[in-house]
Order: C-alpha cells, then structure tokens, then sequence
C-alpha cells in the first residue's frame, strides 16, 4: 500500500492507495499518524471502511506525504564510490545530520536557487519513515519500526555546507528537502537494499547507483541512531547517495533556474522537481 497526501477542496489530507488500485482511499486531516503506524491488516480495514471516500489518484495533486517530519536525518558518504569521487576518506562513525524539517517540499514543488549562492547540487536518496516510537532497537529488528520508504532529494547548497562543520546550513535552505511522491509500505517494498536508484537532471542520466551498495545499510543506520536518540514517527532518514554528484563532476554542474530533476527508486516511485530562481 502507499501513503499519500492530497491537496482537495476539502484541504490537504491524508490517503491509502492499495496496491495495484487506481484510487486514493481519504482519511481525515489528522490521521497520517495512523496510516504510518497501522499495521498492513489495519490498512486494509481502514480501506474497506473508507473505501466511499476516494478519489482518482491518476491527477491527484500529491504533496510531501510528511509535512514536517519531527526529525529529518542524513548521512553523508555512505557509498563507496561516492567517497572516492570526493576524495574524502572514509568516516570511522557513519556521517549524519540535520536537515532542518522546514525544507520539506512536495512532488512537483520548486527547488528554489538561493540568492547567496550558485552552488546548488542533487542528492538523489532513499529514505525511510519511521512508524513506531522507539529506542535502542538492535539491527535484527530495525525493519519492525519503518513505516515504509520514499524518494528523498538531499539538495545541497555546497560552498555552505563546506563552511558549516556540521554541513546543516548548507543541508536546510527552504525547499532544498523534495520528498515524494508518496511512502511505499514496509510491507509492500520489502527489502529495501537492492534497488536502483537513478537521478537525472534535464533527461541526463547523472547517477546511477543501487541501494546494495550502502556501506552502513538501513538497519545499522536505525541501530546506531536509536542507540543516540529516541526515533519518533514520522521521522525521516535519508540513507546517502550515490556517485555522481554535480560537486565531482569535471566541470561542475549546478542546478539553475528551469532545470529539472528526476529520482527513481526501484519500487519505491519516481520524484521530479523543478528548478527556480536564484532567490
């Protein structure tokens, strides 16, 4: 099943769509919480209860199925290649940080060039939403308390996040947060590891990498952060990009004004984005 948000006359709610329907299943304002935390038998009650409720999902206008999520945490040089393209080495602790969760945008939303700077880049990423409150959750049972996965663009301004030693500033410009276009359940994707993930900007093919390849994977990611912190549902993480960022590239490629990015993950969806400004 998918999680989605929907902009309708009614405002912006919450939706179930089941797997292999062609509708969005309404629930009311208040109830994300409850579709993250459901269990996939609940999901389906909920469906069958509301299933009057719906409306198409083909032209639904689909927001950041998390609006704000409580904590928006990354980790940086988790890919192999991604490492050596930087000519960093690689971190003895796995490299996270904060994404101020006021960068959230939606599908289709713009990805705004700031006006003090022109060192815009991509990050195309999986992430995973937590669905259950937790603490000190081992690797072997880290996969209990995801709610599911979504395409994340991690857009960095790089001259800030280069001169910010914790990398947030440069990681939490308004807009610079994409994620979309919904959450795929836990239940539905399966594992998470294994799947392509692939960005293009303007129809050019800029990575193309597999989830496989992280080197702290999914579950040591929620061991390590939960043993630091309590996860809240909601949270979430995006789990580090591939190779081929516009930084490393010779020359350099920046997102400008009319540019549009494209992520896709393997079974999870399909994120696109337009560029604007400088702002």
């Amino acid at each position: 099943m998918k999680i989605v948000r929907v902009r309708t006359p009614d405002g912006d709610l919450p939706g179930l769509v089941p797997v292999d329907d062609d509708r969005v299943v309404l629930l009311a304002p208040d109830e994300l919480e409850l579709a993250l935390t459901a269990s996939p038998d609940e999901r389906a009650a909920l469906v069958d209860e509301r299933g009057g409720g719906s409306i198409p999902l083909d032209g639904a206008h689909l927001l950041a199925p998390v609006p704000r999520p409580p904590k928006f945490l990354a980790i940086g040089l988790n890919y192999a290649e991604h490492v050596a393209e930087t000519g960093r080495s690689r971190p003895e602790l796995p490299l996270f940080f904060n994404k101020q969760s006021t960068c959230v945008v939606g599908p289709g939303e713009p990805i705004e060039v700031p006006r003090v700077s022109h060192q815009v880049d991509y990050e195309g990423e999986l992430g995973m939403v937590i669905g259950r409150r937790c603490r000190d959750v081992g690797a072997a049972d880290a996969a209990s308390v995801v709610a599911g996965y979504v395409v994340v663009n991690d857009v960095s301004v790089r001259d800030w996040q280069q001169r910010s030693p914790t990398m947030t500033l440069g990681k939490s410009f308004d807009t610079h947060g994409p994620i979309g276009p919904w959450i795929v359940t836990a239940d539905e994707l399966g594992d998470p590891h294994g799947r392509s993930l692939r960005t293009w900007v303007n129809d050019e093919l800029l990575q193309d990498g597999d989830t496989a390849q992280m080197i702290t994977n999914c579950w040591e990611q929620i061991e390590l952060l939960s043993t630091v912190c309590t996860l809240e549902v909601g949270d979430v993480i995006a789990t580090g990009t591939p190779a081929g960022v516009g930084v490393a590239r010779d020359p350099q490629i920046w997102l400008r004004d009319g540019d549009v990015v494209r992520i896709e993950i393997d079974g999870v969806g399909t994120l696109e984005n337009p560029v604007v400004g400088p702002r």
